[in-house]
């Protein structure tokens, strides 16, 4: 599809505006001309990923959903901060290009353009060389590992993202944070309260077991399988996408976040008939020790305690699904994904339990 600038062309122009974008984009001096191949990219997120050519150059750009919520420019002005800062170090992301900050130029919404990633994510799919080899999707999984041991590695202070997030304390605020936001679910109409067995039990396990300190580090804040895309040719892993959550925390609980979608933890229950090839569906995976010592060798960080961070891993994730789970309730999300999500926050509080109970 070609798009002049003076025409939209199916894309509504209340999220896009392709004269606005075109006088932007000249004046950060990208080349000029028509908008060619434009098209829509499909993932796992509410923002808006469109595709396009213009001036002999591809684009990627990405803006919040139509409804915008509270938070959502101050989201993407994370991300695009995140990404510019990344440029040049050995993480695997998404190339920035640059970013309209301000949301008075495009209807409200801040925008920003980066680089295609020229690779696949595995949530809608494997190929048929990645389907067909168990080396290929194990080694997939060690190729994760690796890439979060990267982030993890980097001195976000030198990167200038020092003020991102607050990681004094960071450990010490995981669980009243998490169980007061399971509190706020309590206002929403027809929700009985969380039914989660031990939920008292792992959150007293994770206060009496806190790690005395750590590194602070920049964290994805959402690391998993479905966040991450891969060369259609190989098992390499060529980018680390949907940087919202990202913040200076404590990398290791990415890690747990890791360990807990390696184990399946996060699969959402039995595979529905027809479901595409997935490293779910198909498995191969490297084991959770396995991907401990591949993390290690790629890190200098203390991985004494990563139980205690799996298990806070399936603590938060837990809480944060248990919302939907609410709000289905009040009418607010479907009640089948609803009843999904519970399931999947049960699950992960069963696998909390037997990795206390395996100490």
């Amino acid at each position: 599809m070609s798009i002049d600038a003076s025409a939209n062309h199916g894309i509504d122009p209340a999220l896009i505006d392709f004269r606005i974008l075109a006088d932007w984009m000249e004046a950060q001096g990208l080349a000029g001309g028509s908008f060619e191949d434009v098209r829509p990219l499909a993932g796992g997120t509410q923002n808006i990923l469109l595709r396009f050519d213009r001036g002999g150059r591809s684009y990627v750009l990405r803006r919040p959903p139509p409804h915008l919520r509270p938070a959502s420019n101050e989201v993407l002005r994370r991300e695009s901060r995140v990404l510019s800062a990344l440029a040049g170090s050995s993480v695997r992301h998404p190339g920035f290009i640059a970013g309209c900050l301000e949301d008075t130029v495009m209807g409200g919404a801040v925008f920003y353009l980066m680089e295609p990633v020229d690779g696949f994510n595995q949530s809608v799919g494997l190929p048929p060389l990645h389907a067909g080899s168990v080396e290929i999707r194990h080694q997939m999984g060690l190729e994760a590992a690796d890439a979060l041991a990267e982030l993890g590695a980097v001195d976000y202070v030198a990167a200038g993202l020092d003020g991102l997030g607050k990681p004094a304390g960071f450990l010490e605020r995981q669980v009243p944070r998490w169980m007061g936001e399971l509190e706020t679910y309590n206002k929403l109409e027809g929700y009985p309260g969380p039914e989660i067995p031990g939920l008292e039990d792992v959150a007293h396990w994770l206060d009496e077991n806190r790690p005395a300190s750590f590194t602070p580090g920049i964290m994805h804040g959402d690391y998993h399988f479905s966040n991450v895309m891969y060369a259609h040719g190989s098992a390499r892993l060529v980018a680390i996408v949907d940087w919202e959550m990202c913040t200076i925390g404590d990398p290791l609980l990415d890690l747990g976040g890791l360990l807990n979608a390696t184990a399946g933890t996060l699969s959402g229950g039995p595979v529905p008939a027809g479901a595409p090839p997935t490293l779910a569906t198909l498995g191969g995976l490297p084991t959770r020790d396995e991907m401990v010592r591949q993390y290690a060798a790629g890190s200098t960080r203390d991985l004494s305690a990563v139980t205690w961070y799996e298990v806070l891993a399936c603590f938060k994730l837990g809480i944060v699904l248990e919302g939907t789970h609410a709000r289905a309730f009040a009418g607010l999300a479907p009640r089948e994904t609803g009843d999904r999500l519970h399931a999947t926050t049960m699950a992960l509080f069963a696998r909390a339990h037997t990795l206390i109970a395996n100490g």
